[in-house]
């Protein structure tokens, strides 16, 4: 039994805890329900087991030395076969009166044929003005005739939709029936059995000498004059202004969230929510933890984002904040609405790292005084063609009066002749302003697109703009055509 291999009772009590929902009782029995020092406890402390356990599909009962064939007759004990075909008492020739539209658990063969589906819709649709919305179930190993043979028969029955699904033809499907199969098993199996031979050859792991030091994080004060932005926008008719401090590296070391015309208490709020970050940022949390933290917070003011070239909607003041943050300071475009072009200047510090160093004040003034000095024109032969002028022009320097102002002059446009204007040029490809300094080295960006493991990287993927539940309010992830729930296992509405 678990207890015999040296599970505690309140191990135990949570796997019995979460009985109920699984199917399989693999899926109860895992690293996640085991303490803090659970694998060392159970003699399971060796490093290839330590970096398997982490990975999705551990088989806990395999490493803990029960067989195949043990966990499997348990599992049918405890969870069932998730099928009725050979349940003793059930005569054969009653079984089509429990029949589902896929085959159900491991064993089960039986299933609703998909014509069946089509003749039921048929039944109803003379009673209905509209399209039935019914998926028409298929295994995964039909035909394209047999696709084609639905249509037709649909057809024929007078369908006026036909909604097809083969099971497992996408990525991801709202409904999986099945467990894995005697391949799958035998290969996890197999991957076991070579991670436990490697762990008695190793030996047991040394002890450690002495307790572990206790780790203090240190802060890194940002410098008394440092360089930022101010981003003035409103998120649902509020105006909010985000200002940013740096360090001199171009890291996000501080933010503050001014907004004007609220109530003191939401004010305050902000207020101390900005320092909080502040203070974590400059502690060492990394940027990325509070986008991924933070970004699709929901709650009011939401809606339209006005003065932001990129960030079009936010969810709440939150998301908008660092929607703003992870373009300007991660580079990261897979949060605004508007993507900036290749050669946007605004993106913030991210566009420093390929950018050159700004010069200093004094090459640069150099090089305007250079410019502005006139130089003596060469007197080179008249050409046989010259840029014809219009007739008022000639005219008016033929009789010594003043130039008319062309059509951009009347705009407002100023002539770069004027007195008294200056005009400060900007190299091609020297950032602006707003965007001076170095941005993280590039080894660090490498280091953050491999945090978060497969897992992080297929939900950051499948989330977007995905909606949140409305059971508990927890964000969605794709899941076939429509959303679900990891946290409390909702359907947001599939066929």
């Amino acid at each position: 039994s678990l207890k015999e291999r040296g599970l505690l009772d309140t191990e135990i009590a949570r796997i019995e805890k979460a009985l109920p929902g699984v199917f399989e009782l693999r899926s109860a029995v895992h690293v996640g329900a085991l303490e803090k020092d659970g694998l060392q406890r159970l003699g399971l402390q060796h490093p290839q087991i330590e970096a398997a356990a982490k990975k999705p599909g551990f088989d806990l009962l395999r490493a803990l030395g029960f067989s195949d064939a043990q966990v499997l007759a348990a599992s049918d004990h405890v969870c069932g076969r998730l099928t009725i075909e050979g349940a003793p008492g059930l005569a054969e020739e009653h079984e089509p009166v429990f029949d589902c539209a896929n085959r159900c658990g491991r064993i089960g063969k039986r299933f609703i044929h998909h014509t069946g589906h089509i003749r039921m819709l048929a039944a109803a649709q003379p009673f209905i003005s509209g399209a039935i919305s019914k998926t028409i179930n298929m295994p995964n190993e039909v035909s394209r005739e047999d696709i084609g043979d639905s249509y037709l028969l649909s057809w024929k029955l007078g369908l006026k939709a036909n909604a097809l699904y083969r099971d497992g033809c996408k990525r991801s499907q709202p409904l999986s029936t099945g467990v894995k199969n005697d391949a799958e098993t035998k290969a996890e199996a197999a991957a076991a059995e070579g991670a436990a031979k490697a762990a008695e050859a190793a030996g047991p792991a040394p002890a450690a000498a002495s307790a572990p030091a206790e780790f203090k994080p240190r802060r890194r004060p940002l410098p008394s004059k440092r360089k930022g932005f101010t981003q003035e926008a409103k998120v649902g008719g509020h105006k909010v202004y985000l200002r940013t401090g740096e360090y001199p590296d171009g890291k996000l070391g501080e933010i503050f969230i001014d907004m004007h015309k609220e109530g003191a208490a939401f004010r305050s709020l902000v207020n101390c929510f900005a320092i909080a970050v502040s203070k974590g940022l400059q502690y060492g949390v990394p940027l990325e933890e509070f986008v991924e933290t933070f970004a699709f917070t929901k709650f009011e003011p939401q809606g339209v984002v006005e003065g932001h070239a990129n960030v079009k909607m936010a969810q709440s003041i939150i998301d908008y904040v660092f929607r703003a943050l992870a373009l300007d300071y991660l580079g990261r475009t897979d949060l605004v609405q508007v993507p900036p072009k290749p050669g946007d200047i605004e993106v913030g510090p991210v566009s420093r790292a390929t950018a050159p160093a700004p010069k200093s004040v004094e090459a640069a003034a150099s090089k305007v005084a250079e410019a502005a000095v006139p130089k003596a024109p060469e007197v080179a032969a008249p050409k046989a063609v010259e840029q014809p002028l219009s007739s008022a022009s000639a005219s008016a320097s033929a009789s010594g009066a003043a130039p008319t102002p062309s059509r951009s002059a009347k705009r407002g446009s100023v002539s770069a002749d004027a007195p008294g204007v200056r005009f400060t040029p900007l190299a091609s490809g020297a950032p602006s302003p707003r965007s001076s300094g170095t941005s993280a080295t590039a080894g660090d960006g490498a280091g953050r697109t491999t945090r978060g493991g497969a897992l992080g990287e297929l939900l950051s993927t499948m989330m977007g703009d995905a909606p949140f539940c409305d059971v508990c309010g927890h964000v969605t992830v794709r899941n076939g055509a429509c959303y679900r729930c990891l946290n409390c296992g909702n359907s947001m509405g599939c066929s």
